[in-house]
């Protein structure tokens, strides 16, 4: 992991490969630290959204709420604070070689009802910087860039190269550049995925 990386660290080395000035506080008044604030955090987190990267997963079981739902559910439980896309998988059980629950449960808001009396999940989290692999940080640095090259030089041309960097050509669809360089890093160390629940090969059984 990137150890000692931070929010100001990472948008600093990003404004440094723009040419510009480093900052040492999101609040020290610059435009630049100004900029920072306003579009780090959402690119950020869009980043971490747009990929299911290996070290953002969580287990955990939800807790159930006192109250109960208005419509055909019996029960309602809290999902995670530092969830960022819902559930990936939902386990009844927590026993060893459980198969992910499909039907039974629906998300609404912050909340996911169910008739099951335990509800454990997977889910993709919000993790620190000083948390995340280099080669995560590096494809940030260069978004990061790309958000902030008008606003921080008023070059659409350095903004143009950035994104280019980030996310390759337009027919990549996003997933070119240092954008494919991590992902592909990160599947290394993942296990092969082999589709056992699926409703047609269900059908044809």
């Amino acid at each position: 992991m990137a150890a000692g990386d931070t929010d100001i660290s990472i948008c600093s080395d990003t404004l440094i490969s723009l040419g510009a000035a480093p900052i040492s506080s999101f609040t020290e008044g610059t435009d630049s630290a100004q900029a920072c604030d306003r579009l780090y955090p959402d690119l950020r987190d869009t980043l971490l959204s747009t990929y299911v990267w290996s070290w953002s997963l969580k287990k955990v079981q939800l807790a159930r709420l006192a109250t109960t739902p208005v419509n055909e559910w019996k029960y309602a439980y809290q999902l995670p604070g530092d969830q960022l896309t819902g559930a990936l998988a939902v386990f009844e059980t927590s026993g060893t070689d459980q198969r992910s629950v499909r039907y039974g449960w629906e998300i609404y808001g912050d909340e996911l009802y169910s008739s099951m009396e335990t509800v454990f999940i997977d889910y993709q989290a919000t993790v620190p910087e000083s948390s995340m692999p280099p080669y995560f940080v590096r494809l940030l640095k260069t978004a990061l860039a790309a958000e902030l090259a008008i606003a921080v030089t008023d070059q659409a041309q350095k903004a143009d190269y950035f994104r280019a960097l980030t996310y390759g050509s337009p027919g990549e669809n996003g997933r070119g550049g240092r954008m494919r360089e991590a992902m592909n890093i990160d599947a290394r160390g993942q296990s092969t995925q082999i589709v056992e629940d699926y409703s047609l090969i269900e059908v044809r059984q």
